[in-house]
């Protein structure tokens, strides 16, 4: 039946014309934008992760910067580190020279004190955006002569870390947390530690003084403040300072003012070293030796008893990482001798901080190359997801130009059909 009121041919090729010229349209869109989702609209699930992952690049873009400037910061402390050891080696060299009899000592430590103003120039200098990992405090112990890196610790410098942001860590449940890695400052200072002047700690910090006889030894023994909930386990905080006295022959009171993260072997260790330089400056035949567990054997060799006093506070400066360099002085033998007990440890302290920075920052290398290799791999997943197929695209398109025009055919024939129904009233 014909009708001229309802043409279902026409009906039917223009229905598969609009379906030509939308899929034509989509296709010329991909070819345009070179993406097959360019909106939820097109597919939400992968419109939705992509969006995520690109968020995930733009954040380990930041993480990248925040890794470069980490390794320039860590490398100018580790370059700073390594020249001051350079000098404390030649410093050592001087000092061995001094032991000799016949030299001029007084020339030797003006030339030890070149290279020690030196080391002080270079401690100041290593800096890099205005961070130092390497203290800078002369003058004195207050707040006010802290010119560069105080650590969290009561007046402690040199103490603490340094955070650089590494990694963004996505869990199953779309959580994101942020990962560091920690870079340990480092003191290689020469400002003088100051006594604390707070309240006592718990006698059981500091066990062991008493007399010690000619010939014979006792044992100090740091313990730590273990009637304070804070110091629980005896464990020691930033300023407490830990004193030695009643030495006979030595005029000043032995001491150390613990910082971040000091145990107390490392204040045992500290004080042992102090010692042994006192004694050696002043010509006095004491000595110490370190123990396990903050333990320090004193050994008297004099032809008198000493008796040793220990006594330990609070609210202390803490003093720099190379102090006993600053009271190096070989223009006297015992000096000399004094000096060459010291060189080795500050030497030993160098090349620590030089070697624990070299550590941090080849891992902050290696995980530079990782955020850039992972950054490549997710802007491939999210191509793979939303980038359209260019070569299926085009033919495609060919294959719709060519379903266009015969669309376009067929509905013109279509819309001829009622045409014919006049042939019937002719």
């Amino acid at each position: 039946m014909s009708s001229i009121l309802t043409n279902n041919s026409a009906m039917v090729a223009l229905q598969t014309l609009r379906t030509i010229n939308t899929n034509m349209s989509k296709t010329q869109n991909e070819i345009s934008t070179g993406k097959s989702v360019t909106n939820a609209r097109d597919n939400s699930a992968i419109w939705s992760i992509s969006k995520t992952m690109e968020s995930d690049v733009k954040g380990f873009k930041g993480i990248a910067d925040s890794l470069a400037l980490g390794s320039s910061t860590i490398a100018v402390a580790r370059s700073a580190s390594e020249q001051i050891t350079d000098l404390l080696t030649e410093i050592k060299g001087k000092i061995v020279a001094a032991q000799e009899d016949n030299v001029d000592r007084d020339k030797i430590q003006t030339d030890l004190s070149a290279l020690r103003n030196q080391i002080s120039s270079i401690t100041g200098a290593a800096q890099f955006n205005g961070l130092n990992l390497l203290s800078n405090r002369e003058g004195g112990a207050t707040v006010a002569n802290v010119v560069a890196n105080t650590g969290t610790g009561a007046g402690v410098m040199g103490s603490g870390t340094v955070n650089i942001l590494s990694s963004l860590d996505r869990s199953a449940t779309g959580s994101v947390t942020a990962s560091t890695i920690s870079a340990s400052k480092a003191d290689l200072g020469m400002q003088a530690s100051a006594a604390g002047a707070g309240t006592d700690i718990a006698a059981s910090a500091f066990s062991g003084a008493g007399a010690i006889t000619a010939g014979n030894t006792g044992t100090l023994t740091v313990a730590g403040d273990t009637t304070t909930t804070a110091r629980a386990g005896n464990k020691v905080l930033a300023g407490d300072t830990y004193t030695i006295g009643g030495l006979t022959g030595i005029s000043n009171a032995v001491r150390y003012v613990a910082r971040d993260g000091d145990t107390v072997q490392d204040i045992a260790s500290n004080l042992t070293n102090r010692l042994n330089f006192e004694a050696e400056s002043a010509g006095v035949k004491i000595s110490a030796s370190l123990g396990s567990n903050g333990a320090i054997t004193i050994t008297n060799n004099t032809a008198a008893s000493i008796t040793t006093t220990a006594a330990a506070t609070t609210a202390g400066t803490a003093g720099g990482g190379l102090e006993i360099l600053k009271d190096i002085d070989v223009s006297t033998e015992n000096g000399a001798k004094a000096a060459l007990s010291a060189i080795e440890g500050l030497t030993q302290t160098a090349v620590g901080a030089a070697a624990d920075f070299g550590s941090v920052q080849g891992r902050i290398d290696v995980q530079s190359k990782y955020v850039n290799s992972l950054m490549d791999s997710l802007k491939a997943g999210i191509g793979s997801l939303v980038d359209a197929d260019m070569e299926e695209t085009s033919a495609r398109l060919q294959a719709l130009q060519v379903q266009q025009q015969l669309g376009v055919q067929a509905l013109s024939i279509a819309n001829q059909a009622p045409q014919n129904i006049l042939s019937l009233f002719r």
